[in-house]
């Protein structure tokens, strides 16, 4: 049986069909994968969300699986490594960023007692329910944006914040039409 689906979603391409159907816009609390879902994002800027799901596998190996504590050790030997590889986005600013932002993260994690304590207490905990063709940035992504970037994140401006919080779950952005949605919706 054929489900309806977003109308973003590539239905040509499987590996993007299985992440709308089964994780995107699914409430995530799992520290390590919202690290990953956070670097990803921050390579996202300027490109599409597919592209980078395309190279995630690529991104997770090159990525010591997203662990945040290696991440944020990075030395320059590693980020040579990483823009030598050519199965991931190659970008100066974003890999130094992506471990600048590691040591960020790691000190929310001590401050809140996980990263999802902080991303979460912005919405009390709440999933907001607005439809993906409605914007593309909110109130609630121009804060957090702002406050990430005042604890020295780069890369989370409020359009890719917006993107994280619809991939993470706080923003269920499923439009109204998309049956794999009405699923999600029954099991919170």
């Amino acid at each position: 049986m054929k489900l309806k689906r977003c109308e973003w979603v590539n239905l040509k391409n499987p590996l993007y069909v299985k992440y709308h159907d089964e994780e995107w816009g699914r409430p995530l609390h799992d520290d390590q994968k919202l690290f990953e879902l956070l670097v990803l994002e921050t390579f996202q800027a300027g490109l599409s969300w597919e592209c980078v799901l395309n190279k995630r596998e690529a991104f997770r190996a090159a990525y010591d699986r997203f662990n945040v504590d290696k991440v944020a050790s990075y030395t320059e030997d590693k980020q040579t490594e990483l823009l030598q590889n050519p199965a991931i986005i190659r970008n100066k600013l974003k890999v130094k960023a992506s471990i600048q932002n590691a040591v960020i993260f790691k000190a929310i994690q001590k401050e809140f007692g996980s990263f999802d304590k902080y991303i979460w207490h912005f919405t009390d905990g709440k999933v907001i329910k607005e439809d993906y063709l409605q914007r593309t940035f909110s109130p609630l992504s121009d804060t957090i944006s702002k406050d990430l970037k005042k604890r020295g994140m780069k890369f989370v401006g409020t359009t890719i914040i917006y993107s994280f919080l619809q991939s993470m779950g706080v923003i269920n952005g499923h439009g109204d039409g998309c049956e794999v949605e009405q699923t999600i919706s029954a099991i919170m």
